[in-house]
């Protein structure tokens, strides 16, 4: 954690079980999928007044010591605001996490990250691969990640109960 800490602002570094990864900077259709979304998902949040978003590079800290992630995407709800304002970064496990997925590492989000994630308690997980253009959503139910659907070209959210779209022009 010290190492992580001690990484220049802006790094795309992750601590994961104490081992930092690096990431290499997203592709253009990568980008094009976090606006696409952020855009829905922000304009959702804020009018109904549920929560603030926020995208990556920002440094969570599931726990203190050995755990620190960027996910593409975060959700955090209102009823889970005390994990933000804490030294500049969040601290604790959001609501929603997106990852959108890139060709030479899908393992690491489709398995290590969502192991991480199931882990700590995050309650919906999706996935976007750019290529095939589908988005995979995880609910957390007893502690395991289930499978709420596979979409073409958007995401579902069960606890927003709404669906964001992307890509629809590209």
């Amino acid at each position: 954690m010290e190492v992580f800490q001690m990484l220049p602002e802006g790094t795309l570094a992750e601590l994961i079980d104490d081992v930092i990864y690096m990431s290499p900077s997203p592709t253009e259709k990568h980008q094009v999928v976090i606006a696409d979304v952020m855009y829905g998902l922000y304009g959702f949040l804020k009018q109904h007044q549920l929560g603030n978003i926020y995208t990556a590079p920002l440094d969570i800290y599931l726990d203190e010591t050995s755990n620190a992630v960027q996910p593409d995407i975060i959700v955090v709800l209102k009823s889970n605001e005390n994990i933000s304002r804490k030294k500049g970064y969040l601290h604790g496990s959001p609501d929603i996490l997106i990852e959108v997925l890139s060709p030479g590492n899908k393992d690491y989000d489709l398995v290590k990250k969502k192991e991480l994630y199931e882990t700590f308690g995050v309650k919906e997980y999706f996935t976007i691969d750019p290529e095939s253009e589908q988005a995979t959503c995880f609910l957390l139910q007893d502690g395991k990640y289930v499978v709420t659907g596979t979409f073409f070209k958007k995401i579902h959210s069960a606890m927003l109960n709404s669906s964001f779209n992307f890509l629809q022009d590209w």
